[in-house]
């Protein structure tokens, strides 16, 4: 190639871009052909058309081939879209969130399944779940859990109450902005925020807006339509909810942890094949006496299963009484899981495979 000290003429170059554009026009028309004939496969078998550790493998393989210049997020930030597209021409898909546009949850649903798909905000956690349990959608996606604020109580609530699967996880990072229509931090008197972006903030509100009201607003998009109607309020939200509602950004990266991320779930009825990187998430509860839980943990431990997670809640239908909710290292289908599971569905009174799915931790 050329070296950049002596540039070919601009016309030249051109031509040779435009040449390759219809080589790639033409590659992704026969791609989605492709795409079709697969979606004609799955239809007739019965398969899912989101195949989440199909998505992983070709990734992978993409991290693989990628020569450069550009990075391997640039390249499967293309491919994600291109999957996106050629998944819409298998199948048009709907996909519910906690809205309304512009909430992190709505973001992640884009990272996930790509532009070329229909998103269906929802007033709540519990109505993305009761719109995939009844068929309304085909996926939902909810917020499980942060690296600052801990679990989100709603989405582990909404398990009990349905029969979702996890199909997939996704790890956000969460970059807070303050925005508002006040000419400056001084104006500021209201703060609308939800519980888990207040959380993730704390510190930098009690050192730059201390003793301004906060008013409880979730999810962040509803707090920044109440923030832009308010002269004298401001809202914790991110940069895309800014942009969507006009509202001009006072400060930036306002979290409290700059490695803040929030972990979010793809609830369907997928079952995912195992990846040889995968999670399983498991729900059961126990007798009500001492030691079960430690006898219960136990049978993860002897058969060498890494607990991620384990959180309580109380059971819905019983007072004093809690159901745990774990997360864990493997497949299923692998031996050790499987051996797990059955040895802990005998020490449990009821024992629930919440899914098994692909990490999306990075090794």
């Amino acid at each position: 190639m050329t070296g950049m000290s002596d540039p070919r003429p601009l016309d030249e170059i051109r031509t040779e871009i435009d040449a390759v554009d219809a080589d790639l026009v033409r590659l992704l028309s026969r791609r989605t052909e492709l795409a079709i004939e697969v979606g004609l496969v799955k239809g007739r078998d019965g398969q899912p058309f989101f195949t989440p550790e199909r998505e992983r493998s070709v990734y992978e393989k993409l991290r693989r081939l990628n020569p450069g210049p550009l990075r391997d997020d640039q390249l499967i930030a293309i491919y994600r879209e291109v999957i996106s597209a050629a998944r819409a021409s298998e199948q048009p898909m709907k996909v519910a969130y906690w809205g309304p546009e512009g909430t992190y949850s709505h973001y992640a649903s884009t990272q996930v399944f790509g532009n070329s798909t229909t998103f269906v905000p929802k007033e709540s956690i519990l109505d993305v779940f009761m719109a995939v349990e009844h068929r309304l959608v085909d996926y939902g996606v909810v917020p499980v859990e942060n690296s600052t604020a801990g679990v989100v109580p709603e989405t582990l609530d909404g398990f009990p109450r349905t029969n979702v699967k996890i199909c997939a996880e996704r790890y956000v990072p969460i970059h807070h902005c303050l925005v508002s229509a006040a000419a400056g931090r001084k104006e500021v008197q209201r703060v609308y925020a939800g519980s888990q972006p207040l959380r993730q903030c704390q510190a930098w509100l009690n050192t730059y807006l201390s003793g301004v009201e906060i008013v409880d607003a979730a999810p962040t998009a509803r707090a920044v339509a109440m923030a832009k109607n308010d002269p004298h309020g401001a809202a914790i939200a991110n940069r895309l909810a800014a942009d969507l509602y006009d509202l001009p950004v006072l400060d930036e990266h306002i979290e409290d942890d700059p490695h803040n991320r929030t972990r979010f779930l793809v609830i369907g009825f997928n079952a995912p094949a195992r990846t040889g990187r995968d999670k399983t998430s498991l729900m059961f509860n126990l007798r009500n006496q001492p030691g079960e839980l430690y006898r219960a943990l136990g049978a993860l431990d002897r058969n060498q299963v890494n607990l991620l997670m384990i959180e309580s809640r109380p059971a819905p239908r019983s007072s004093f009484e809690y159901i745990f909710f774990c997360d864990c290292v493997g497949h299923r289908h692998d031996a050790n899981v499987d051996q797990a599971m059955l040895d802990l569905k005998a020490l449990t009174l009821e024992i629930t495979t919440l899914g098994s799915y692909p990490s999306d931790e990075q090794e």
